[in-house]
């Protein structure tokens, strides 16, 4: 396998190192960057946490939206969770949450990625039986349409019982690739994932924790921007691309003439608008240059009020009722404002 894995990277197209030359240009001007207001930075890795949470589990057929995991999340025990997208969210939230605050002290090895397994179903009441563990039975990989419903069979993914022996040689190598310096970090991760992928070594959960561990890999090789600009979401507005991707690559992928281009060019795609978006961060170092005009219209008046309804906004400001509603969801998502009440006597306040 580690001579397969090693013969992919030979050969890869100008288009792909030419976004892999873009990538790295932006890296080096984060990293170079005067850093941004910690304040800011705090407000939106909270964010991109919540972002990034509704994103993975819709793909996988979640119908909760970001303003229904926000409301979960404010003071709701886990207990009364009773439906599987609830569970679901929770575990994915919460293993996120872990990485994005520990990702540097985290060792990336087998025991990890089971542990990830366990940590991201815990909640998943059906799941305790197979927490952790590869799969001990076939699992072919379906894509799942808007209403959450099975569309068709993608591919056949690898016997239960080859399982183990093909995670072994596929961590072991990605490891030392990475050690090495053989190939671009990013062409590991790309092979990594859709090798992963294509195992899919557990029975529930292999997309959710592939793009948990997409995060945790990028960040241990320096793209510490994951934490401000979600992957998943671009992931989930591109999923007919995402989905056509995989299945291109995984088509003949155990045979010698496997071709996983279009995955990685389509990973590399989503990695440079991820980028893009980091860098139009770096000017942004105080609230004024964070916000529309509007948006900041709206800010300005509610810094001097102790808190407020939407039509009063309107009317002081005079932003359009209709895009005050807009404007204030982008709030809330930087968590600057907060939610009081909920119906015709909601209101709003500066956090």
């Amino acid at each position: 396998m580690n001579n397969t894995l090693d013969s992919r990277l030979e050969h890869i197209s100008q288009d792909i190192w030419l976004k892999i030359t873009q990538i790295e240009s932006i890296k080096g001007k984060w990293e170079g960057s005067t850093k941004l207001s910690p304040q800011i930075l705090g407000r939106l890795k909270q964010s991109i946490l919540v972002t990034s949470t509704g994103a993975s589990t819709r793909i996988e057929g979640s119908k909760l939206s970001d303003e229904d995991i926000e409301k979960m999340l404010r003071g709701i025990s886990i207990q009364k969770f009773s439906n599987r997208d609830g569970q679901e969210v929770r575990g994915y939230y919460e293993l996120l949450q872990n990485v994005f605050n520990s990702w540097e002290s985290l060792v990336f090895n087998e025991n990890m990625v089971k542990h990830f397994h366990k940590e991201l179903l815990k909640y998943v009441e059906k799941e305790v039986e197979h927490l952790g563990e590869y799969k001990k039975k076939e699992n072919a990989v379906v894509m799942i349409n808007e209403a959450g419903e099975s569309v068709g069979v993608l591919f056949e993914t690898t016997k239960a019982y080859l399982t183990p022996k093909e995670m072994y040689e596929l961590l072991n190598w990605t490891k030392i690739a990475l050690s090495q310096n053989k190939y671009h970090p990013l062409l590991v991760i790309a092979n990594f994932l859709v090798e992963f992928l294509t195992i899919h070594p557990f029975e529930d959960g292999n997309g959710r924790l592939s793009r948990i561990l997409t995060n945790l890999l990028l960040l241990k090789q320096g793209y510490v921007y994951m934490l401000y600009v979600s992957h998943e979401k671009l992931i989930e507005d591109n999923k007919p691309d995402y989905y056509l991707a995989l299945r291109k690559s995984q088509k003949a992928i155990r045979t010698n003439q496997a071709d996983i281009s279009p995955w990685v060019e389509f990973f590399m795609s989503i990695l440079l608008t991820q980028s893009q978006k980091a860098i139009q961060l770096l000017t942004q170092t105080n609230v004024e240059t964070f916000l529309s005009p509007q948006q900041l219209v709206v800010w300005n008046y509610m810094e001097k009020v102790v808190q407020t309804s939407p039509r009063e906004i309107s009317r002081e400001t005079g932003v359009p009722r209709p895009t005050i509603n807009q404007v204030l969801n982008k709030l809330l998502e930087l968590k600057m404002i907060e939610r009081i009440g909920q119906g015709s006597t909601t209101q709003y306040r500066k956090v």
